[in-house]
């Protein structure tokens, strides 16, 4: 870890950051969130290249930092939160990795331990999550049940769980008088990178996983969200959206000014094995 280079990434000068509190852990998720996008390109590969079938998602520590800091990739939730978590140790938070659920349409949450997550403990436990799509949390939750409401206008809460095999549920909503959606089950039980392993190369190579279809680039701006895919590029401002069909001829060129990811110089470049 070097953390003066990844808080570089996101925009941080590391002198200004100072001594771990909820202020700096707030500043920490918010610009890694608004910086780093959640993207599937490692399971999927460029859309518009078939000779191109991802470099696929591997866990290990060094490789996440090479890939998000030093290529200035994005990821999904395993990367993203797997690094984030590393991040806050190296700066002296008492962070521990969660696994969660998040649900279906149904309520279901398949398979289990499809979502990692961060708690850290600070005058209270709160989740610190940098790796969802629409919506992003952006700021720390508490584990309590108190709203916290984002510059976005999303609001979030963690909530006792009613089901007996997990113990928080993460939710948000849009209005503030609007109806909670539920977003995500979890236990708040430490657990190891490791475990995480099997879901996640379940995850990026089953035919059923939502991740091995298209790809999906996302990343949060002030005011909303930005989505793209092979055919349209999205802008949410809260959760109204409005969408543009997009062809190949554009693709990487949204990739790069939008989302900051220059895919033409991954393509020349073999990943560091």
């Amino acid at each position: 870890m070097n953390s003066d280079t990844y808080l570089s990434r996101i925009g941080i000068d590391p002198d200004s950051l100072g001594e771990p509190s909820l202020s700096s852990l707030r500043r920490l998720q918010h610009a890694h969130v608004t910086t780093i996008p959640f993207e599937t390109l490692a399971v999927t590969g460029h859309p518009f290249d078939e000779a191109d079938d991802g470099e696929g998602v591997r866990l290990g520590l060094p490789h996440l930092f090479e890939k998000v800091v030093e290529r200035e990739r994005g990821g999904f939730c395993f990367e993203l939160n797997g690094l984030f978590n590393w991040l806050l140790s190296d700066l002296g938070f008492d962070a521990d990795r969660v696994a969660a659920r998040v649900l279906d349409d149904d309520g279901v949450g398949r398979p289990p331990a499809n979502h990692h997550s961060n708690v850290v403990e600070l005058d209270r436990r709160y989740v610190v999550d940098v790796g969802m799509g629409v919506p992003s949390m952006r700021r720390p939750t508490p584990l309590d049940g108190e709203v916290r409401t984002d510059e976005a206008g999303v609001s979030w809460r963690v909530v006792e769980s009613d089901r007996p095999d997990e113990t928080h549920l993460t939710q948000y909503r849009y209005e503030p008088d609007g109806e909670w959606q539920d977003r995500y089950l979890f236990s708040d039980t430490p657990r190891m990178l490791t475990y995480f392993e099997a879901t996640c190369d379940y995850l990026q190579s089953a035919p059923e996983s939502s991740f091995t279809g298209d790809p999906v680039v996302i990343r949060p701006t002030e005011d909303g969200h930005r989505k793209l895919t092979p055919e349209s590029l999205t802008r949410y401002v809260g959760h109204e959206s409005s969408e543009r069909e997009i062809g190949a001829a554009e693709w990487d060129d949204l990739l790069e000014r939008e989302f900051g990811i220059d895919y033409r110089v991954e393509a020349d470049e073999s990943p560091v094995a």
